[in-house]
């Protein structure tokens, strides 16, 4: 008996007889009508249409997500935006910080002693110098007993006034020089 291969690899084919495997060639209805009864072929198509609807399935729960993802999208941009807003702001407050903290740099500090210790001195001088106009022009009511004591009032006040004045002159004076020999530890915690 001889070999035939056709009956080999399509043995659904093996009972056709020669002049039907010819009609199957020729005609193209016959053809398509053998070639969908093969096992194979409604394996193929069986197959095909479970991946047609796997495919159909997924689609309908992408389509089912959709709105969420639309939304997840629309909170990650405005998160985003808000993000940039606060990391802006974030270098505006260090701006900010930054120059606050320079006006109690030890450098800074300093300054403003020299200056402030400068201003009190001038102002002690100042109501030194004030007072002693005033007693080198006496006022046209100081004469007589109430004269003296309103004299001997302003001599209080001045002393006193000028005293304060001074003490905190000293005082000033006292930490710059503290400060210049090294005295004064700034720590920065």
């Amino acid at each position: 008996m001889s070999r035939n291969p056709l009956s080999e690899d399509f043995p659904e084919l093996s009972h056709l007889s020669r002049e039907d495997l010819e009609d199957l060639l020729s005609d193209p209805v016959y053809f398509q009508a053998i070639f969908h009864s093969l096992n194979y072929v409604k394996e193929l198509y069986k197959s095909q249409a479970e991946l047609g609807m796997a495919n159909e399935a997924i689609a309908q729960n992408n389509l089912a997500l959709q709105q969420r993802l639309y939304d997840l999208r629309s909170e990650t941009k405005e998160a985003f935006d808000e993000a940039k807003s606060l990391e802006a702001r974030w270098k505006e407050l260090e701006k900010e910080q930054k120059e606050v903290y320079q006006r109690f740099t030890p450098q800074f500090l300093l300054m403003r002693l020299r200056h402030s210790t400068t201003a009190q001195d001038d102002g002690s001088e100042a109501v030194a110098s004030t007072f002693i106009q005033q007693v080198r022009r006496p006022s046209v009511g100081d004469a007589g007993p109430t004269g003296a004591t309103r004299a001997g009032q302003d001599v209080d006040d001045f002393i006193k006034e000028f005293k304060e004045s001074r003490k905190i002159y000293h005082k000033r004076a006292l930490w710059g020089e503290k400060w210049a020999n090294g005295q004064v530890i700034w720590r920065d915690n």
